[in-house]
Formats: C-alpha cells, sequence, structure tokens
C-alpha cells in the first residue's frame, strides 16, 4: 500500500484491542439460509477454484505498480478471482483537484482482473483518510456536495464494471463508545453515509453497496453493535445497503475473535452480504495458519459469507511485511496458512469433519416471533445421522419435533427419532437472531 495508507493502519493495529486469547480459532463449519453442506466435494487445487466450489469468491488486493511484476501477476492471476485496488481508487487518487478525475490506474487494474477473467472490488468512494488537499481544506455544504460529486462521478466512470463498492469506509470510532468517527465528512450531519449510499445506487444501480470498517469482528464490541444498528436502521427504512465488509487485520493484540462466525452470522441475518475485504494475519507457522483456517470456516458457515479477500499476494507486498501477513512468503512460496486456507475451503461445509462421509444437513430459517424462532433441518445422504447445532450468542432451545435433541445452549446434538430425515428447532433468541450453525456425520 501506499506510505498514507501504511501509516494509517500501523496506528489501528498499535491500539487495537484485545478480541481474546491468541489461541488458535476452529470453528465448526456449517450452511445457512437453504445451502447445503456436503463433504462429497471435488477438490480445488487453487484458492479460486476452492472458494468457488461453495459459490464463493477469494481475492486479492492489486496495485497497479506491480503488474509488471510476473511473479506477482503469476501469483494473482493462477489464485485469485476477485480484484480490489489497493489505492488507485481511493479519493486522492481519483479527484487529486476538484472536479478533475485521473482514473489511469484504477483502469489499469480493472482492465488487468477483466481480461484474466476476474471481478473487481470498487475500493472506497468516501472515507475520512487519503482525502485530497482540496477536501481536507473543505466543511460543510461545500464538503458534502463535492462528496456526493465525487461519489457519483467514480461510480458512474465504472458503471457495470464492479461487483461490489466499498461505498463508505472507517466511519465509526473505535473503543467503547460506540459513537460516529469525528470527521469532516461526519460533521456535514449524521446522514452523510446514507446521502452517500442513494447516490452510489443511482450511478450504479447494479453493483453491490458495502459498508467497510476494521475492528467489528467481535459481536460483543461497542463498535460492531453500532455499525450492525446502522445497517438495520438502513435496511428497515429502504437505504440501499447490500453488503457489510470485515476488514479483518489481526495481529497478537487482536486475534481472530472467538464469537467471529456469530458476528457473520447475526449481519447476514439482516438481509446483507457478508464479506471478508481486507484479510491479513501477522504471525507464522501453525498459530497463524490455524486463525486463517478459522476465518474460512466461519464465512462458509454463513450463506450469505459471499467471498473473501486477502489484502496483498505476498508477504513483501504487504502494508505490515514485517508481520509476514499473507498466504505467499517474500519469494512467491506457499506458506502453511495457504494450506490450511485451501483445505478448509475444500471441506466446504462440514469443515473437514472426519465422519462426514456423503451426509448433508440443509437449515432454513422459518416463522419468527419476536422472541423466538424456528428453524428446519433437511438431512440426506443417509438415513443414520448425527446433526451438531451450534447455536449463536445467548440462544437457547424451546422446542423441537421429528429429532432427538441433547442440550439446551451452546451445541446441540440431533439424532433420528423414527420420524424421518426432517426436523426442527424453536430457539429463544435471548438477543441474537443469527442463524445457527450446523454438521452432518453419519453413524
Amino acid at each position: 500500500m501506499t506510505r498514507t495508507r501504511t501509516s494509517q493502519h500501523s496506528r489501528r493495529s498499535l491500539r487495537a484491542i484485545s478480541f481474546g486469547t491468541l489461541a488458535a480459532v476452529v470453528l465448526t463449519s456449517a450452511v445457512s439460509v437453504g445451502v447445503a453442506a456436503t463433504s462429497a466435494q471435488a477438490a480445488g487445487s487453487t484458492l479460486q477454484a476452492a472458494a468457488a466450489e461453495s459459490g464463493r469468491y477469494f481475492g486479492t488486493a492489486i496495485a497497479a505498480n506491480k503488474l509488471s511484476d510476473s511473479q506477482y501477476t503469476t501469483i494473482a492471476n493462477r489464485e485469485f478471482n476477485m480484484v480490489t485496488a489497493e489505492n488507485e481508487m481511493k479519493l486522492d487518487a481519483t479527484e487529486p483537484n476538484q472536479n478533475q478525475f485521473n482514473f489511469t490506474n484504477g483502469d489499469r487494474i480493472v482492465s488487468w482482473a477483466r481480461s484474466n477473467g476476474k471481478q473487481v472490488r470498487g475500493h472506497t468512494l468516501a472515507w475520512h483518510s487519503q482525502q485530497p488537499g482540496w477536501m481536507q481544506n473543505m466543511s460543510g455544504t461545500a464538503l458534502r456536495n463535492a462528496m456526493l460529486n465525487h461519489v457519483t462521478q467514480v461510480a458512474t466512470h465504472y458503471r457495470g464494471q464492479i461487483h461490489s463498492w466499498d461505498v463508505v469506509n472507517e466511519a465509526f470510532a473505535d473503543g467503547s463508545s460506540g459513537a460516529r468517527r469525528d470527521s469532516n465528512l461526519q460533521r456535514t450531519g449524521n446522514d452523510w453515509i446514507e446521502a452517500a449510499f442513494r447516490a452510489a445506487r443511482a450511478a450504479d444501480p447494479n453493483a453491490k453497496l458495502c459498508y467497510n470498517d476494521y475492528n467489528t469482528d467481535n459481536w460483543s464490541h461497542a463498535k460492531t453493535q453500532a455499525v450492525y444498528n446502522m445497517v438495520r436502521d438502513f435496511k428497515s427504512r429502504g437505504v440501499p445497503i447490500d453488503c457489510v465488509g470485515f476488514q479483518a487485520h489481526f495481529n497478537s493484540g487482536n486475534p481472530v475473535p472467538s464469537n467471529y462466525h456469530t458476528t457473520l452470522g447475526n449481519f447476514a441475518a439482516l438481509g446483507v452480504d457478508v464479506q471478508i475485504t481486507e484479510l491479513d494475519i501477522a504471525g507464522s507457522g501453525t498459530s497463524q495458519a490455524e486463525q486463517y483456517r478459522g476465518i474460512m470456516q466461519a464465512c462458509l458457515a454463513v450463506a450469505r459469507c459471499t467471498g473473501v479477500s486477502v489484502w496483498g499476494v505476498r508477504d513483501s507486498d504487504s502494508w505490515r511485511a514485517g508481520d509476514t501477513p499473507l498466504l505467499f512468503d517474500g519469494n512467491g512460496n506457499k506458506k502453511l496458512a495457504y494450506n490450511y486456507t485451501l483445505d478448509a475451503l475444500n471441506a466446504g461445509g462440514n469443515g473437514g469433519n472426519p465422519g462426514a462421509g456423503d451426509c448433508t444437513v440443509t437449515v432454513t430459517r422459518a416463522e419468527e416471533w419476536n422472541d423466538r424462532f424456528n428453524v428446519t433441518f433437511a438431512v440426506s445422504g443417509t438415513s443414520s445421522w448425527r446433526v451438531s447445532i451450534g447455536l449463536q450468542g445467548g440462544q437457547s432451545l424451546q422446542n423441537s419435533w421429528n429429532a432427538a435433541i441433547s442440550g439446551t445452549s451452546g451445541t446441540l446434538t440431533a439424532t433420528p427419532n423414527g420420524n424421518g430425515n426432517s426436523f426442527g428447532i424453536t430457539l429463544y433468541k435471548n438477543g441474537s437472531t443469527g442463524l445457527p450453525s450446523a454438521t452432518c456425520s453419519t453413524t
């Protein structure tokens, strides 16, 4: 990344709040909203092929000045099918002078991606950081109008070429306040985020529109809750938001939280896609590899987690190169983290459960009330099965039918009771609306 972006993210890592222990996160994989989990999948030999088995993408950030590096482009072309411009579509790059737009490097990346059969994530239309000097010196109505013009012009230029836009980036403050970040954009009025999304929709009706942020990984944290409440409000009022991006920058003080899958599932339950947008994990060896595997399993556990992007190709390309946070080392060799990531993607919905055989379980949300909701499960592939059900947050079992259920909270176990291969449960929400995870194994 550029020097400006590096310093921005470096400060972020140093002040990151610890999300728990650094122990590896190994999450039970599953699927939700009517998507089946199965172990009978053909193994993909690359990240993009393995992710595609479950209908997901696997992407990376690309820098225009590295497109002449043959090792870099060979790895990127082989492994990834989604591309994010690292800096070339940000505000200072695309509008260095007011109303004078420069798309040269952004267009280079889009051209390379499309000529190699890849899709593009746009990053980013509105952000408090990496603003050009002329924008930094503006305020009030003038700034609001300039921001909306920027969103409109850039999104219009790339209309029809972008899979998802990070419309607004990093608008919430760190810490325990749950407040918006105090920025020049925020001071134009609390509705500035909504205004940016509406402008983006008008400019490119077919692109998915995302809110993107960091340190929103732990479900119990105030920043996560604040973003969740904004998205819920937007959905309730028809503000055009289609997805939420989780940057997922992790280190020893900020490891992958054990409730990461809960976070993804709860956001998805609002009716938006979730995307892991800038993944990198400081470290090496098994600890790093296990955390990468946990991230993959968390995404696979949520049907609306549509893809994962790492923030760079090789460790040497990373904005935090000294942390060796990526899947390829500086010489372009696959790391242990690569192998764990590929294996997790190939394991698909069952997360590599060695007893899974050809057992498949489909999980579907059914009737819902203020305090509880129904979930149905359909098992195929065997009549001798055991389904492990991972409840989200504080959810607890109220009722069940057509199966024998053990447990009332945390992890439930379902086995046949002679009523066939379809069964259901009623769950008290207790503050969590996320769909439970489920894994099927033969007995």
